[in-house]
């Protein structure tokens, strides 16, 4: 049986904390990963991450009823290949670069996004305004490329550290292709999430060696309360909640916290990291959420 979406209603002030809330911990999710980096290698951090989020996944849908879809294995492996390649380049891009860099070249993902829906869904094409959109988000990505090697050594990450999440940005692009042009886009979140942890753990864990040095860096009491919140709290409840709101409120109105996420990503890497913030990033964030605003914008009917 095809999976019927409930009937979207106007956001209301339940629905407004709820998206504030979650924009919070999207943000935190950086912040998390460079946090857990010190006490995991990163790819097997990865790994790691997806099978214990996969693990509670699987227990929700059993006891909620909904189905996993294993006819759906070719599109499975697919969005899960494109998952594990993201969450493969985010966690190495974080190894190297600051949760402030990094937040403006990995949520910069709706640029191409856009580019790759001008050609593959009909209606999306890029109107003039979202190419002024395209064209603001793109200069925030080479500001911030272009400021690689100047300011304060804390503000300062690595071009490889940089390009990795650049990357992870573009895997991310992917998944949302594969998600609409496959036949997961009529199932429920739930399983088109399982779907993408299931592949994605036996990827990385396979990936894991070829980054190099040991699985277990300094791994304590702290670190896995942080394993945790990350897999658990951000992965496994997040994302299906993220699903959840999205769709029972008009897609338009979630997306626009989506805006929210870099700038709070890069003021929790400032305040909780205490990473050093010079006079481009500011002005790199505006342009990206300006742009990000400009390219979701649609057109009065």
């Amino acid at each position: 049986m095809a999976y019927v979406q409930p009937q979207r209603r106007p956001l209301d002030l339940a629905g407004f904390w709820m998206l504030v809330g979650l924009a919070f911990v999207f943000g935190a999710n950086n912040v998390l990963i460079k946090v857990g980096n010190e006490g995991l290698q990163p790819v097997f951090f990865a790994a790691m991450r997806s099978v214990v989020a996969a693990t509670a996944l699987a227990a929700w849908m059993v006891w909620r009823g909904i189905s996993f879809r294993a006819d759906l294995w070719r599109s499975g492996l697919l969005i899960g290949s494109a998952f594990a390649a993201e969450f493969f380049f985010l966690f190495i891009a974080l190894d190297h670069t600051t949760v402030v860099r990094a937040s403006v070249l990995f949520y910069a993902m709706p640029l191409w996004l856009a580019v790759a829906a001008h050609f593959l869904f009909p209606g999306e094409r890029l109107t003039a305004l979202r190419m002024i959109g395209f064209g603001l988000g793109f200069a925030a990505v080479v500001l911030v490329l272009a400021g690689q090697a100047g300011g304060d050594a804390r503000a300062a990450g690595s071009l490889a550290g940089d390009l990795a999440a650049l990357a992870a940005g573009m895997c991310w692009a992917a998944i949302v292709i594969c998600a609409r042009l496959t036949p997961l886009q009529s199932t429920q979140p739930e399983t088109q999430l399982f779907w993408q942890l299931l592949i994605s753990a036996p990827l990385l864990m396979a990936l894991a060696p070829l980054y190099g040095g040991a699985f277990v860096r300094d791994f304590d009491g702290f670190q896995l309360a942080v394993f945790l919140v990350h897999a658990l709290g951000v992965v496994a409840a997040g994302y299906v909640f993220w699903f959840w709101l999205l769709v029972r409120y008009p897609a338009s109105s979630v997306a626009s916290f989506s805006f929210l996420t870099p700038v709070l990503s890069a003021g929790l890497g400032w305040l909780l990291l205490g990473e050093a913030v010079t006079a481009f990033l500011p002005v790199a964030l505006a342009l990206l959420v300006a742009g990000l605003i400009l390219i979701n914008r649609r057109p009065k009917r």
